[in-house]
């Protein structure tokens, strides 16, 4: 009997989550911290993967200028200060990602066409980055995909994906970091369910972790704390 009402309230539970997830939490976590113009208007970036079928935009207000928060974004990396994130969780999957959480003069600014790596070079075949497609300071950081950034190199659109993070001016002393994730079309139904299930959540509790240390080190940056 007992066996019976576990099985019967287990079923419930995965139940109400599966009804619950697309209808309330995913919705809410794919828009987190974002006003309804910010999650569904244009942003720069948006243009170089026009026909993307997903995508993913999270947004804080950082009590600094965008020139402040600027630097943070152009450290971004596992070849720079990693990705402000949960760095013992990628670690553990051999990303070898750097935990910098201060400023360095030499990595003020990125190129157009310059690698951003995801995970060390040695590992994942070496294809775990991305490239510098926009690098409009103090306003607009976009990277693509390798293969679209060759695809974008001949004047043609992308089609796999891109990560941006845009910096709007609220007033004199506060700012916007508008973080926005868009894809193109799963490669199989298997690699959609995947999304869905694990790196959709996956992305938005890192991305989350990311704003808010950038946010935290933007501001103490500025009221003249010393990290290092």
């Amino acid at each position: 009997m007992r066996v019976s009402v576990l099985i019967v309230t287990v079923a419930a539970i995965l139940i109400a989550f599966v009804i619950a997830y697309p209808l309330v939490l995913k919705p809410w976590h794919q828009n987190w911290g974002t006003t309804r113009t910010e999650s569904t208007g244009l942003l720069p970036g948006d243009g170089l993967v026009p026909a993307a079928v997903g995508q993913v935009t999270h947004a804080i207000t950082i009590s600094t200028p965008p020139e402040a928060i600027w630097p943070w974004l152009m450290q971004i990396g596992q070849d720079r200060s990693g990705f402000y994130s949960y760095t013992r969780l990628e670690n553990l999957i051999g990303c070898e990602m750097p935990e910098v959480h201060y400023l360095r003069p030499d990595w003020a600014s990125r190129s157009i066409g310059e690698t951003v790596w995801f995970g060390s070079p040695k590992h994942f075949n070496g294809q775990a980055r991305m490239i510098a497609a926009v690098v409009d300071a103090p306003r607009a950081f976009v990277m693509v995909s390798s293969n679209d950034w060759q695809r974008i190199s001949t004047g043609a659109h992308g089609t796999e994906g891109s990560w941006a993070f845009n910096l709007i001016p609220v007033d004199a002393g506060h700012t916007r970091l508008i973080a926005r994730m868009r894809s193109g079309p799963p490669k199989s139904v298997g690699a959609s369910l995947m999304g869905s299930a694990f790196w959709d959540p996956m992305h938005f509790v890192m991305e989350r972790k990311m704003l808010l240390t950038i946010k935290e080190l933007a501001e103490d940056e500025g009221s003249g704390s010393d990290r290092e």
